[in-house]
C-alpha cells in the first residue's frame, strides 16, 4: 500500500516537471513572437536631415553657417596656395624674358598689369633696384614676408572654426540638459518621450560642433604645411629673376612709378646755414 502511494507520488511529480518545462520554453517563445507581432504592428519611425537639425536646437544655424564659411575657406585657401596661382608659368617666362632683354622698365610695366604674388614681389624689387643690391633683397624679403602673412592670416581662421565650433555645440549641449532636467521636474520619469527629446537635441548639438571642427583643424594644418612649400617655391622663383642684377648699370634709376617724398632740407634749400635754422625751428 505505502509502495504503491508512493510510485503514485513519483508519478505526479515527474508529471508536474514535464509540465513546467513545456510552460517555461513555450512562454518565451509566445512573448517574442508577441514582441515581433507588436513591432511589425508599428511603423518604424526614419529621422531626416531636417529632423536631426530640428532636434540639434537654435545652435545648428550658427554651426550651419561656421560649416558654409570652412567650404568657402579651404576652397580658397587651396588656389591661393598653390605655387602655380602664386607664380603662373607663362608671368614667370615673359618677365624672365624681359629681364633677358634688359628691359626692366618694361618687366616693372608688365608685373604692374598682372595680378599675382610673383608679379607684386617683382614689382617691389624692381622698384629698389636702383638702391643697389641691399635694399632690392631687403625690399624682396619684405614683401616675401607680407604674402605669406596675408595667406597665413586667412588660414588662422580655419584654426578660429574649429575652436568655436565644439564651444557652440557645448551651448546647445548645455541649453539641452538644462531643458531635459526641466521636462524631468515638471512630468517626471513617466513621459520618456519628451525626455528623449532633449536628450537628442543635446547629443545632435554636440556632434555637430564636432563635425565641424574636426575637418577645420585638418585643413589647418595642411593648408599651413602647404603655404609654406609654396612660399619657398616662389622665393626660388624671385631670386632666380634677381641674380645677377647689374646693380651698377642701375645705380640712381628709378624704374617704378612710385613718387618719392623725401626732399632735400628746407634750410638747404634756402641757402640758410643748417645749424640756424634747426635752431630756429
Amino acid at each position: 500500500m505505502i509502495h504503491t502511494t508512493l510510485r503514485g507520488f513519483a508519478r505526479v511529480c515527474a508529471l508536474a516537471l514535464i509540465l513546467s518545462g513545456n510552460l517555461l520554453f513555450v512562454a518565451p517563445v509566445g512573448a517574442q513572437e508577441a514582441a515581433a507581432e507588436t513591432a511589425a504592428a508599428e511603423p518604424v519611425k526614419t529621422h531626416t536631415l531636417m529632423d536631426r537639425f530640428h532636434e540639434g536646437g537654435w545652435v545648428m544655424y550658427p554651426l550651419t553657417l561656421c560649416s558654409v564659411a570652412l567650404v568657402w575657406l579651404t576652397v580658397d585657401l587651396w588656389m591661393r596656395t598653390s605655387l602655380k596661382n602664386m607664380a603662373p608659368p607663362s608671368q614667370v617666362a615673359q618677365t624672365q624674358d624681359l629681364f633677358r632683354a634688359g628691359d626692366y622698365v618694361g618687366a616693372y610695366q608688365f608685373c604692374k598689369n598682372n595680378n599675382s604674388y610673383f608679379a607684386d614681389v617683382s614689382r617691389v624689387g624692381l622698384s629698389f633696384a636702383g638702391e643697389g643690391q641691399n635694399a632690392t633683397e631687403e625690399a624682396l624679403f619684405t614683401e616675401l614676408a607680407k604674402v605669406n602673412a596675408t595667406i597665413q592670416t586667412r588660414i588662422n581662421y580655419l584654426s578660429v572654426l574649429g575652436v568655436c565650433t565644439p564651444m557652440i555645440g557645448l551651448v546647445g549641449t548645455v541649453t539641452g540638459m538644462m531643458s531635459a532636467f526641466a521636462t524631468l521636474g515638471t512630468s517626471g520619469v513617466g513621459d520618456p518621450s519628451k525626455l528623449a527629446g532633449a536628450i537628442g537635441e543635446v547629443l545632435v548639438a554636440t556632434a555637430s560642433g564636432l563635425a565641424v571642427a574636426v575637418p577645420a583643424f585638418m585643413f589647418f594644418y595642411f593648408l599651413r604645411n602647404r603655404l609654406q612649400g609654396s612660399i619657398n617655391g616662389l622665393q626660388e622663383v624671385v631670386h632666380a629673376l634677381f641674380r645677377k642684377m647689374p646693380y651698377e648699370h642701375l645705380k640712381d634709376a628709378h624704374v617704378g612709378e612710385e613718387e618719392f617724398y623725401a626732399a632735400i632740407p628746407n634750410w638747404v634749400a634756402g641757402g640758410e646755414p643748417a645749424a640756424v635754422a634747426v635752431a630756429a625751428a
